[in-house]
């Protein structure tokens, strides 16, 4: 048979009131918190979730939905996730919207039916609409990675312009001024990289012409037909910047079954780590997210936003930008030697 709470009274002495007030989270004297835990071990006492969630309103439980579960980027940000929640008490309900923005709204109502205590979205969608149910029954949201204009939202998520920004920069020092782009508007991540290469490059006056512009689906695909095509003009660009990690992928595959050789011919630098660093030789010039902390600052915040709303008091609702490393790497030359 099972143990119960009165078996650990029995054990401890302890009153059921104090056993009870543990249990359910609150603070009781260091000495009867080891009595318990004791007590708990050695019954091998199961705490039934779905009977405190009755008694505290909390289920211990956070929603999370992620755009593609298949994505990399998505599959190390959900480790993390995991990760921290586990280590902060809570159970995780991943759900995966699969880019189908029926599908991530579906996602919601199934996760606040299962009366989760708040949601983590990387989202779909870029409008707040979805998360309306949300909303109304005061469950509070964060955002990863991409954002969306409403001041009912927290968001974590990196400095995509000025990461661009400098990577663009970077290329231009080393004296290149034929640029090319592969990258994506299709997903504000996307955008905003894009935004951060234009900018620089008309900063620094340098034209960029409309065939070094690759825009598509961040995709293994895009990247490597892309690539093949900036190779095949007749004045190829000198370099280019890769917008995520498939792009990467595909891009340096192209560059690997062509005749030119990076950075002798043609020099690259690129968005997002995931691995590639120890597959690419030579190694590549990357930014690099910081996915651990995105991942538990986004935990971190939810999970305040709910003891302050449970507390009566406003939630935290701002938008907060993570600064992007760039990792040296030997993918670029300068340009009177990358000829």
């Amino acid at each position: 048979m099972a143990a119960t709470i009165r078996d650990i009274k029995e054990r401890t002495g302890l009153s059921l009131a104090t056993i009870s007030k543990y249990l359910n989270g609150g603070n009781v004297l260091p000495e009867n918190r080891e009595k318990i835990k004791e007590a708990i071990v050695e019954l091998n006492y199961q705490v039934n979730e779905m009977a405190r969630s009755l008694v505290t309103s909390q289920s211990k439980t956070i929603g999370v939905v992620v755009f593609d579960i298949a994505n990399v980027f998505a599959g190390i940000l959900l480790r993390h996730i995991g990760e921290k929640l586990r280590a902060s008490g809570y159970a995780a309900m991943f759900c995966d919207s699969m880019n189908d923005p029926g599908l991530e709204k579906e996602n919601i109502r199934f996760l606040l039916n299962k009366k989760v205590d708040g949601l983590l979205v990387i989202p779909v969608e870029e409008t707040s609409d979805f998360l309306e149910p949300a909303f109304n029954e005061n469950v509070p949201v964060v955002l990863m990675d991409r954002s969306i204009k409403d001041p009912r939202l927290a968001c974590i998520k990196v400095d995509n312009h000025a990461a661009s920004e400098e990577a663009i920069r970077i290329l231009s020092d080393y004296g290149h001024r034929k640029i090319a782009i592969i990258g994506s508007t299709l997903i504000p991540t996307g955008r905003e990289r894009f935004e951060g290469c234009i900018k620089v490059l008309r900063e620094r006056r340098i034209e960029i012409p409309e065939e070094y512009v690759k825009l598509g689906q961040h995709s293994i695909e895009h990247g490597y037909r892309s690539m093949q095509e900036l190779l095949a003009l007749p004045e190829p660009p000198t370099a280019v910047f890769m917008g995520n990690f498939e792009i990467i992928l595909g891009a340096v595959m192209a560059v690997n079954e062509s005749s030119f050789e990076y950075p002798r011919d043609i020099s690259l630098i690129g968005f997002d780590d995931l691995l590639i660093s120890n597959l690419s030789n030579p190694r590549l010039w990357l930014a690099v997210q910081p996915m651990q902390e995105m991942a538990w600052k986004a935990a971190d915040l939810l999970i305040s936003n709910i003891r302050l709303i449970r507390e009566g008091q406003d939630p935290v609702r701002s938008e907060i930008k993570l600064p992007v490393k760039i990792i040296p790497g030997s993918s670029i030359a300068h340009v009177s030697e990358n000829k």
